[in-house]
């Protein structure tokens, strides 16, 4: 939704919002990511109006926002044997919001959110670690970070995961050149091929 959303305002300059500008994007705050975007293509825009455009493209686009194939099995499935879990993203709240729209239930089974674009104990979005290590330390145990699993289909999001010294299974788009993936502590081409139990987690 967010390469709808970027392509449609972009073509009203005549410019394509091209997949090695997208993949430098991917997970970054949305200040960083219009910052690159505008210089990348040239825009006739500063970063503060690309991102005034385009969220009113994401009032219209965001809310049919549908999960991944596999991901509802596996988060009730981690929540039934009571594994804590969190959101740390880049997204701004106004973003998250319109995402979430249609499933806060599922959103219900999350211990906390952190949104680096947002989130003033984050100092440094993706791909540094910040995010991550404030996801971790707001849990009730604060857990090490090496017994953290992260998930990830960006390769900026694999960096900080590692950076932060935590495990991360990257669900990478297949167009995503082999080397941005190699990080990862695991790659599967969908969450419906994770099995839980690589990871010391209970099977399905």
């Amino acid at each position: 939704l967010y390469t709808e959303a970027w392509q449609e305002l972009v073509s009203r300059y005549g410019k394509d919002y091209t997949w090695d500008v997208k993949v430098r994007c991917m997970g970054m705050r949305a200040e960083l990511s219009a910052q690159l975007v505008v210089d990348a293509l040239q825009l006739p825009l500063t970063p503060e109006q690309f991102l005034e455009d385009v969220e009113k493209l994401y009032l219209k686009l965001f809310p049919t926002a549908k999960t991944l194939p596999g991901a509802e099995r596996l988060l009730h499935h981690l929540h039934q044997h009571k594994i804590p879990m969190a959101i740390a993203s880049g997204s701004s709240q106004a973003s998250y919001d319109l995402k979430t729209t249609h499933h806060q239930e599922l959103m219900s089974i999350f211990k906390h959110k952190v949104l680096s674009s947002s989130d003033p104990e984050v100092v440094h979005g993706k791909p540094a670690p910040d995010v991550f290590l404030v996801c971790a330390a707001r849990f009730q145990d604060q857990p090490q970070p090496q017994k953290c699993l992260v998930f990830e289909d960006a390769p900026n999001g694999v960096t900080a995961a590692v950076a932060a010294g935590m495990q991360v299974v990257m669900v990478p788009d297949p167009r995503t050149d082999a080397a941005l993936t190699q990080n990862a502590t695991l790659v599967i081409k969908s969450l419906e091929d994770f099995k839980p139990e690589l990871f010391g987690l209970p099977p399905y």
